[in-house]
């Protein structure tokens, strides 16, 4: 990769990774140029998108070859919803400067959220060509792997992105619901409370150990797990949100759901 300074936004949209990015300007008038860059870049951070749009469309208007801010601002298009927006941007963006990897793997994720599996696989595997270490693009490629029901494909990919960031507790927690699926359930569990442990309030963990809890018929286990979640992230009592938005297996999701009938 080039050297420049990126600033990752985890989760944004929800337990996947954006690059938002800046690479030093080469031109005169530096300080007019990088304060609208910069002005546009932190309202991105921020999570200000409407202003960020606002300012980044300012900014290309002044500067349209500008393959950074373009794909900056496809981000903040697909964080407002817009995703066709978001893959011309990137579009755009790899056209221009196409060894730069981050638009790949935004574009992807955009693809991602129209269902484009398969575009979405074909750009996380030309990052990981020219950067086998990039965790991002790994956990991405794993999540389309697993909405792809391949699971054990799945597995290794959370596997490889939690070795290259093993502080990257998401990576470690989908590992261990791809065990959970694939019936590894000594490894899951070993994993989850080794989260837990590292990591108290990580509900994700504690959510996937009360499925595995209740499952193995460990109620009284399941339930003081189920009420510190419930505590931390209400969502996960949300079918639909656990299987569109966090991308739960099925197997910890049907666990998890009957565990919540029944106390219910």
């Amino acid at each position: 990769m080039i050297n420049f300074k990126k600033i990752n936004l985890y989760f944004l949209l929800i337990f996947i990774i954006l690059n938002f990015f800046y690479v030093p300007p080469s031109y005169s008038s530096i300080s007019s140029r990088e304060d609208l860059f910069n002005n546009a870049l932190d309202l991105s951070s921020n999570g200000n998108f409407n202003f960020a749009l606002k300012q980044w469309n300012s900014y290309l208007e002044l500067y349209p070859d500008d393959a950074e801010a373009l794909s900056n601002r496809g981000n903040v298009k697909l964080l407002i919803g817009d995703t066709e927006g978001s893959i011309n941007d990137q579009e755009k963006a790899i056209n221009l400067n196409p060894n730069e990897v981050d638009p790949y793997i935004n574009r992807g994720i955009a693809e991602e959220a129209l269902g484009l599996w398969l575009l979405a696989k074909k750009d996380y595997m030309f990052v990981i060509s020219k950067d086998s270490e990039n965790f991002s693009a790994l956990y991405n490629f794993a999540n389309v792997e697993g909405s792809l029901s391949n699971w054990e494909k799945a597995r290794d990919l959370f596997s490889q992105a939690a070795s290259y960031n093993p502080g990257f507790a998401m990576a470690r927690s989908s590992m261990a619901l791809a065990d959970y699926q694939l019936g590894h359930f000594d490894e899951s569990e070993k994993e989850l409370k080794k989260l837990i442990r590292r990591y108290p309030a990580f509900a994700d963990a504690r959510a996937a150990l009360t499925a595995l809890n209740w499952s193995r018929g460990m109620s009284g286990q399941a339930e003081s797990n189920w009420i510190a979640v419930t505590e931390l992230d209400p969502r996960y009592s949300d079918e639909e949100w656990l299987i569109k938005v966090r991308r739960w297996p099925p197997e910890p999701t049907k666990d998890l759901m009957k565990f919540i009938a029944l106390k219910y």
